[in-house]
């Protein structure tokens, strides 16, 4: 179905792909007619290359300063990041900002404290001159599809899914200290990435998706890192054979290959979409040149895919639902060996039980959100269940529309009477699906979603109380295939039928009558609502001249998620409040973890007050002694004490800037990692002043519970170090070793010598 190519590649007039090799060159030469261009040229020639271009303020193109045409953000984050803006001294948003609410909106968790997050928004947007779109209205991602976008531009989102290569917009998830920095007129910093064409000829054939196409990407490339911080630029002939949704249904999941961005080529389609929604002007036709190199190539024929499934507990968990039902209780099992890592055997977790005479059954089935929720997906599972029923035994089936606009047209057109009368539930748009609130399945069940994650609890079961279900991904055309089954595992290409869709009608009074516009004019006099949730960050110290670090979690799964670092769900409504919200941290992971961060976070509090630490640390007195033998001058007036957390590869999934922040407040100085998963975790640890550490090896020489001493690492950080000798506080002696450190920015490293992104712009 998929091949990654082994190098780099050359694109010649958008439609053959001469790799890059001495075997290759003559081929490269007749079809250039002799005038080949160097690598470095042909490199400018993507997509990608040239609208970073554009938005580039820097005077080179290898390190980037961006500046974005427009920001989005959703209810779990634009508090925080307001408050942040606020505290450095915000007082107009300079360009569109868009605050969607889409996660909060349920508002069933801990009294008032969502809808005072809401008329917070409202009120600021009227403040500063922004966007307020009301809970219901749309998820965030479809609301900047429909209304956000143009050809040619950049969006910067404090959501991970912030993606829509597929209308030719250049968009990036981020955590939310980055949006800060736009709103205070800074940058984004970055070094130039890499691109990957992702090359696709064919068409797919009927009842596969968008979903199964983008799975089958995702376990292509996930595991080796193929794409990872690169830019994905999706052409070749392929592209025209899809359509406007499918192409947005695939883009959306890029996001779980651990790409920095992405981007398409344009035609027809797309032009046909802006001009359905009224705004044909934004449309913009996007090509690489006639020769362009990139950096890899995923070629994909896509008459091969079939429907895919992801099993728990990670997108890139795949395969073709024909391979898993032939072998059946072989993969069901393996997935079992798996959970015991992702779950650390906190609970018995079994998916071989749920196979009924030969046939995997499952309770329950769901399309939502940025990736599911799109009008063709809904239309198509309204076609395969015309006529048909769910069933009356333990399978239910909710669809959540992205939008009121195509929850509209649903009505009109008759889709949602069809889902309805099929015993599906239709509901308004909400991510809660993707994220663990709302629809959680019973213990022990198992949950088929067109969404974007099935990492564990992000269907809102609690591993501390001994509750698990999980997730599986599929196409929204195999999940109504399954509950045209009932519940037992389906593929969509089983069904005798071709699968025809509707035309869509953009209704654009939904939103005028509803949506709050600034049109950018701020109003100084607008009072914020501020509800008894909201609070402002704790002062923050800078980084001391010498550290010592205690390790009060160590972690050893292959990857570590947001997830887990934070838990989503119904946590999600203390997102406003930082204190409030870090006693979740890890609380799904290590529950012990925030009390032992507290009893470190007294030590830091009491050198800061001016007084000795092992007053209130006494453990710390021990520590002290065999530092000072070597280290006569380390006094609480140069010391700084804090925790830190190892894992293995930390900050795959949400940008929620929180994983961060949470360990800041907590006493957090450090993670230690043997790498981070994306750009957006290590990024969010930097703005909050904490140090992205890299230990090369998993033979840790230190172990959960363990000091650490690391002598002037604020020198180190201003001479621009990459390696950090540090020492193991043990057996009464310093048992030395080394951290090391990745490329800083000069501005990352002032922000970390303040103590955090706040500090800096306040000073």
């Amino acid at each position: 179905m998929i091949e990654l190519l082994k190098g780099g590649a050359y694109l010649v007039n958008g439609t053959e792909i001469v790799e890059d090799n001495e075997e290759s060159a003559a081929k490269l030469a007749e079809l250039m007619g002799g005038n080949v261009p160097s690598k470095e040229e042909a490199s400018k020639g993507t997509i990608a290359y040239g609208i970073l271009e554009a938005h580039n303020t820097a005077d080179q193109m290898d390190k980037l300063r961006i500046r974005f045409d427009k920001l989005t953000s959703h209810d779990i984050t634009y508090v925080g990041i307001i408050q942040t803006a606020r505290a450095s001294g915000l007082e107009k948003f300079p360009m569109p900002y868009v605050l969607t609410n889409c996660h909060n909106s349920l508002c069933a968790v801990g009294g008032t404290i969502n809808e005072d997050d809401h008329m917070f928004g409202l009120t600021c947007a009227k403040k500063y001159g922004g966007i307020y779109v009301p809970p219901h209205q749309a998820v965030i991602h479809q609301y900047a599809r429909e209304m956000l976008a143009c050809g040619g531009s950049m969006i910067l989102g404090s959501d991970s899914h912030t993606r829509y290569g597929a209308l030719g917009t250049m968009a990036m998830g981020e955590g939310g200290p980055e949006l800060v920095k736009q709103l205070l007129n800074q940058t984004y910093d970055i070094n130039m990435p890499g691109v990957v064409a992702v090359y696709m000829t064919g068409a797919p054939i009927n009842g596969v998706g968008p979903q199964d196409v983008a799975l089958a990407i995702i376990g292509a490339v996930f595991k080796n890192g193929y794409v990872n911080n690169k830019v994905m630029e999706f052409v070749g002939p392929g592209v025209a054979n899809l359509s406007a949704d499918f192409r947005i249904g695939v883009d959306v999941m890029t996001t779980e290959t651990t790409c920095l961005s992405s981007i398409w080529k344009t035609d027809a389609a797309i032009e046909e979409f802006y001009a359905i929604h009224g705004r044909v002007g934004d449309y913009k036709e996007l090509n690489p040149a006639n020769v362009a190199y990139y950096d890899g190539v995923i070629k994909i024929d896509l008459s091969s895919i079939r429907p895919m499934i992801a099993m728990p507990f990670h997108p890139s968990n795949t395969y073709t639902i024909e391979e898993m039902n032939a072998n059946l209780m072989d993969v069901l099992h393996d997935c079992e060996q798996k959970a015991l890592v992702s779950l650390d055997g906190q609970v018995d977790y079994k998916l071989t039980d749920k196979v009924r005479n030969g046939k995997l059954y499952v309770e329950q089935g769901i399309i939502a959100g940025c990736a599911g929720g799109g009008f063709e997906n809904l239309c198509a599972a309204a076609e395969i269940l015309k006529g048909r029923y769910i069933g009356a035994d333990e399978f239910t089936l909710s669809a959540y529309p992205a939008s009121t606009p195509i929850f509209m047209e649903m009505v009109k057109n008759g889709t949602a009477a069809d889902l309805i009368a099929a015993g599906a539930i239709v509901k308004t748009a909400f991510c809660g699906p993707c994220f663990g609130a709302g629809d959680t399945p019973s213990n022990n069940s198992l949950s088929i979603r067109h969404s974007t994650r099935n990492f564990p609890n992000r269907e809102g079961s609690k591993l501390q109380n001994g509750q698990i279900a999980s997730v599986a991904l599929m196409d929204a055309r195999s999940i109504a295939a399954t509950a045209a089954n009932k519940g037992y595992l389906t593929p969509a290409t089983d069904l005798d039928m071709e699968i025809k869709g509707k035309k869509y009608f953009f209704d654009s009074s939904i939103y005028e009558n509803r949506v709050f516009d600034s049109h950018g004019v701020a109003d100084p006099s607008v009072e914020i609502k501020f509800g008894p949730n909201i609070k402002d960050w704790p002062a923050m110290s800078a980084l001391p001249e010498n550290m010592i670090l205690k390790v009060v979690s160590e972690i050893h799964d292959p990857v570590t998620t947001t997830d887990e670092l934070i838990p989503s769900g119904e946590t999600s409504s203390y997102r406003s409040n930082p204190l409030g919200l870090a006693e979740f941290t890890l609380s799904r992971k290590d529950p012990a973890y925030v009390g032992r961060a507290k009893e470190v976070r007294e030590g830091q509090k009491a050198i800061e007050a001016g007084n000795c630490p092992a007053e209130v640390l006494p453990e710390i007195k021990p520590v002290m002694d065999v530092i000072k033998a070597s280290y006569p001058e380390v006094c609480k007036d140069n010391l700084g004490i804090g925790s830190t957390i190892f894992a293995v590869k930390p900050g795959d999934g949400s940008a929620r800037e929180q994983a961060a922040s949470c360990q800041k407040v907590l006493g957090g100085w450090a993670n230690i990692a043997n790498g981070y998963a994306t750009k957006r975790y290590r990024s969010n640890l930097i703005n909050w002043g904490m140090l992205p550490f890299l230990y090369p090896d998993e033979n840790l020489p230190f172990t959960n519970g363990d000091y650490l001493f690391i002598p002037e690492v604020r020198k180190a950080v201003e001479e621009k170090a990459t390696t950090f000798q540090a020492f193991v506080v043990k057996d009464g002696e310093l048992k030395e070793f080394a951290l090391n450190m990745g490329e800083l920015t000069d501005d990352e490293r002032a922000i970390i010598l303040k103590g955090c992104l706040i500090n800096y712009n306040r000073q």
